[in-house]
Parts: C-alpha cells; structure tokens; sequence
C-alpha cells in the first residue's frame, strides 16, 4: 500500500508511521530522514537543498520533491510506503502525484491524525528534554509557540484535508487515546487487522 499521513505538531505521526509502517511491512519514509540522508551522503540534490537550508531559508518545493522521488523510485518502497511530513502544501501533494505517475503508481489511502487543539497545547507543552542533568522545556514547545505553530498547520498543510478528500483519498482517524487504540483505528481504515503480523511484499 502507499499511504500518506498527514496530522500537526502533537498528534503522533511519528509513533503512528512507525507502527503502521511495520503492519503494511513497508518502509516509513519521513522527509527529515530523506534531507539527511542526502545531506550527508552530499548527493547534488543534498548539496543544493544544504545552500538554502545553511541560509536559514526554506527549500524550494522542486529539490524536496526530486528527493522524494527519487527515495520512492529506491527498491525497497516499490512495493509500498508510508509517506510522514510529506506534502505539506497542495502544491506539493500535485507535485507527488506527477511522479508517482511517472513511477506507475498512486497513492491508496491519506490518513489523517486528528487531535483537539487543547490536548495537542497540552502534549508538545508537557514535553521535556535532559540537558545538563535537569529536565527542560524546549523553546519550541512553549504553549506561544505551540498555538504559531498550529496557525502555520492550519493555513499550509490542513488544506491538504480536503484536497485528498475530494479525490476520495482520506481517511480521517480519531487520534485521542492510547497508541494502541489509534492504530487500531488506523488499520480499520487501511483494511488492515491490528492482530495480523506484517504484510511483506505488497
């Protein structure tokens, strides 16, 4: 299966991709990981996406997608995937399309995380990191900055929710409750049993 998640700051896509990823016995691909990836392994696309990302300016949509591409064109993601913090704009998402076009494939299901404003404040400001002994709030993780980044969410990438609707794509999963009841609705979704092992080879 090739799958999209889509959900802001909080809701777990994270956690969820990993997951979801080992039911579906396909590769979890996040972009941060794909960024990285080419970054360090100084491919030209690293080294253009490394002359914007070093000005502090954003990357322009054409290298991530030629990224992307080129990352689902791999061996391992011809059978399936799971795409996590990809697209993020309907630009981008037209942009997947036209290559997975130009693979052969599409996509078969975009699920959507959604979580109440309120608990996702509550999540990201409750999260802590160890530094120097003392556990610490993340300057990002400000209940202020949490809401900006919820802003910036809801006018760049929830729009991406009706867009996949309206191609019959989307699948919205309560994310409230433990991570095993979201997956399980997740699977739901996906046609999948949470108690069947992985599909390899799909």
């Amino acid at each position: 299966m090739r799958v999209v998640l889509l959900g802001p700051p909080g809701a777990g896509k994270g956690t969820q991709a990993q997951i979801i990823a080992g039911h579906l016995g396909a590769p979890a691909i996040s972009t941060g990981d794909i960024f990285r990836a080419n970054v360090s392994g100084k491919t030209e696309l690293g080294q253009k996406a490394k002359t914007f990302m070093d000005a502090g300016d954003l990357v322009p949509d054409e290298i991530t997608v030629a990224m992307v591409k080129d990352r689902l064109a791999e061996p391992d993601a011809k059978a399936g995937f799971l795409l996590d913090g990809f697209p993020r704009t309907i630009a981008q998402a037209e942009q997947l399309r036209a290559s997975l076009a130009e693979l052969g494939n599409g996509l078969d299901r975009v699920l959507e995380l959604v979580v109440d404003e309120d608990e996702l404040v509550r999540r990201l400001s409750s999260r802590r990191m160890l530094v120097d002994g003392e556990w610490v709030q993340r300057s990002d993780d400000e209940p202020e900055t949490v809401r900006h980044r919820l802003q910036v969410y809801r006018e760049q990438t929830a729009p991406l929710s009706g867009f996949y609707d309206g191609e019959g794509l989307l699948a919205r999963i309560d994310a409230m409750g433990s991570v095993e009841e979201v997956t399980a609705r997740a699977l739901e979704a996906l046609g999948r049993s949470p108690q069947a092992g992985p599909q390899a080879g799909e």
